[in-house]
């Protein structure tokens, strides 16, 4: 619903929706403010090719069904112009199935609703002065320039004082404020478009063309996002084309039969979430889907969409053990392979400079590969990465010796995708415990544990994100219902580990050899890899390009390592950058007595530092240039 002109309902326009050749429906169908005829109103329009009657209902006519009856037109959509129809009235589409049953409905291309428990729809135009030119010109999907994501759940990271949800405009200046503190390059919000239970977490979406009205209006979500560009924050937006809820009142069996889902159960409906499986063998629902991505990228400035569950669309036996092989006998699933394919190109095309990035938890291939060759994705989750690390930091030190390559197998495979290295508020919930709280041992040593992490993760190649409350180590785990328990922020166990999160991203954000060539196989290169017997680590990560590098050493168990080496490619002195045992980060402050590089080698290196290694900890150097001498590369394993 856009304040545009919008197309007229023509043979021509609605032939484009049905031959996919239509990419904004939005401009075609849903409540549009116009004048025909010199008369001004709203004209209404939607898709339901196997009703038997359409109406529009609402505050204009007295939610009467008689008085607004729809025109079917070509190709099973419905039309009509109301005069009396006005800008913040409520309405609905009244469908009556050909079995004679009538459900009234939200549009679906609704751009705002009435706020839970609520489902009405709201004719809307959304004018905003946007003052974002520069940012939206120079963006770029960053894969050679640090991105260190936030991943925030707007409805809970902060409440008012009355304990309602902060409008969008107050959480841009509160929110705005907290992340450039931190450092981090981007925002990623879940839970904004419109849906009707809190406790999915925004992941049962209804209003796919809407941010929630529970934190205020369009217009107060685009003053939201145009803030945080003039921070210089990038915004990413979780999204949800995988599947919709039950709900009656939303897309569900939307004109009495399965329209916008497939009909048959075993491809058209999740047990796991109790959600229906959006039908990508119909182009109105590809469009429909497409329009989605394309409102929030183009009309609301969004930088980039978080693709939700996308494993469970390509294969036809996800979470199943009944299901209907595609026609070459196979498990994926054909449509929506193509569909994501679709996606890429359109999205890449008409938005460029945004990033659309895959959560997807198998090893299907070429997903970061562009289409039609691969799904054309700019970056996937690694979500193997995170499971080998959380179930090594997680174990008792005395056993990490036999599962030491927990760490190191992602290098074997890091070069395949472009990757996003997510800690995400999934490992937070349903009896995960905390990040800091899955680390054993007592308080003192989760946090050192948490703190060597972190360190690791940010100092490994990929693109990072992390959810609120852990950089600031919160205990306990997340819960939609409350605001973060900002309190400990201020006590000094949780202010040292925020501190170092500023640091690590403050240190990522000014470092080449950090966040540019994740994919080069040089970018990261072991010096010690199989000290398992201590769980130590040793390596550098490189930048070719610059010559820069920098030399990681992680020490994961609760013993203290004194005079430990480590081979350098050079002699002199080298500078800490970082100790995670600083007691600025909550640590014991131990010190090294000497950061000079002797002779002889080790590690196949030409030099060694002997360390002190504290226990539970990770340390950061380099080498400090000396006049006349040419910098060495380390060498290593890639």
């Amino acid at each position: 619903m856009s304040s545009a002109v919008p197309l007229p309902l023509d043979h021509g326009h609605l032939q484009k929706l049905v031959t996919a050749d239509l990419v904004r429906p939005d401009h075609l169908l849903g409540a549009h403010p116009t004048t025909e005829g010199g008369v001004e109103g709203v004209r209404f329009a939607v898709w339901a090719p196997h009703a038997h009657h359409v109406s529009v209902v609402g505050d204009f006519n007295g939610w009467n069904g008689f008085d607004n009856a729809m025109q079917r037109l070509d190709f099973g959509y419905w039309g009509v112009f109301v005069p009396s129809a006005r800008r913040g009235q409520r309405y609905k589409f009244r469908i009556t199935s050909a079995q004679g049953q009538t459900e009234d409905k939200m549009d679906p291309y609704g751009t705002f609703f009435e706020v839970r428990p609520a489902t009405g729809s709201i004719i809307w135009t959304e004018p905003f002065d946007w003052t974002d030119q520069d940012w939206m010109q120079a963006r770029t999907s960053g894969l050679d320039e640090p991105v260190s994501i936030y991943e925030c759940h707007a409805p809970s990271w902060m409440r008012a004082d009355d304990g309602w949800f902060l409008n969008y405009r107050d959480l841009a200046h509160r929110l705005g404020e907290y992340v450039v503190f931190m450092g981090y390059t981007h925002v990623e919000l879940l839970g904004v478009m419109e849906h009707p239970f809190d406790g999915s977490w925004g992941y049962q979406v209804t209003g796919y063309y809407a941010p929630t009205s529970r934190m205020g209006s369009p217009e107060d979500f685009k003053y939201l996002i145009n803030h945080l560009h003039g921070l210089g924050i990038g915004v990413i937006l979780d999204w949800v084309p995988g599947h919709f809820p039950t709900d009656p009142a939303g897309l569900a069996r939307f004109d009495g039969t399965p329209l916008y889902e497939y009909a048959d159960p075993r491809k058209g409906f999740h047990h796991d979430w109790n959600t229906f499986i959006f039908d990508y063998g119909r182009n109105e629902v590809v469009m429909f889907l497409i329009g989605s991505a394309l409102k929030w990228l183009q009309d609301y400035h969004l930088d980039g969409l978080r693709v939700d569950a996308v494993a469970s669309m390509l294969y036809l036996d996800f979470s199943r053990t009944e299901w209907v092989p595609n026609i070459h006998g196979g498990r994926e699933n054909l449509e929506a392979i193509a569909f994501l394919k679709r996606l890429n190109e359109v999205v890449h095309h008409m938005a460029p400079g945004c990033m659309i990035v895959a959560e997807e938890s198998s090893a299907f291939p070429g997903v970061t590969t562009p289409a039609p060759f691969g799904l054309g994705f700019d970056y996937k989750w690694a979500m193997g990465w995170m499971n080998d690390t959380l179930a090594y930091f997680e174990k008792d030190p005395i056993y990490r010796r036999h599962v030491h390559h927990n760490l190191t197998f992602y290098n074997m495979y890091r070069l395949g995708e472009h990757y996003v290295l997510a800690l995400s508020h999934d490992e937070v919930v349903h009896l995960k415990k905390s990040l800091v709280a899955k680390q054993p041992g007592d308080w003192y040593a989760q946090r050192a544990g948490y703190r060597a992490f972190l360190t690791m993760m940010w100092s490994t190649p990929g693109k990072k994100l992390l959810f609120m409350g852990q950089d600031f180590a919160q205990p306990t785990e997340w819960n939609h219902d409350q605001a973060l328990p900002w309190h400990l922020a201020d006590h000094p166990d949780h202010r040292g580990v925020m501190t170092l999160m500023r640091d690590l991203n403050a240190l990522y954000r000014s470092r080449r050899d950090w966040y540019a060539g994740d994919r080069q196989d040089t970018s990261l290169l072991w010096l010690s890899a199989d000290d398992a017997d201590h769980s130590v680590y040793a390596y550098a990560r490189r930048d070719e390009a610059s010559g820069a590098w920098s030399l990681i050493v992680a020490n994961l168990t609760p013993v203290y390592r004194e005079g430990y080496r480590v081979g350098v490619p050079q002699g002199g002195t080298y500078r800490m950058l970082l100790s995670t045992d600083d007691g600025q980060y909550g640590g014991f402050g131990t010190q090294q007595p000497d950061l000079r590089a002797h002779e002889p080698g080790w590690h196949n290196q030409t030099h060694h530092l002997c360390l002190n290694l504290p226990p539970n900890s990770a340390l950061v150097l380099e080498a400090v240039p000396e006049e006349g001498a040419a910098p060495a590369q380390p060498g290593g394993t890639a």
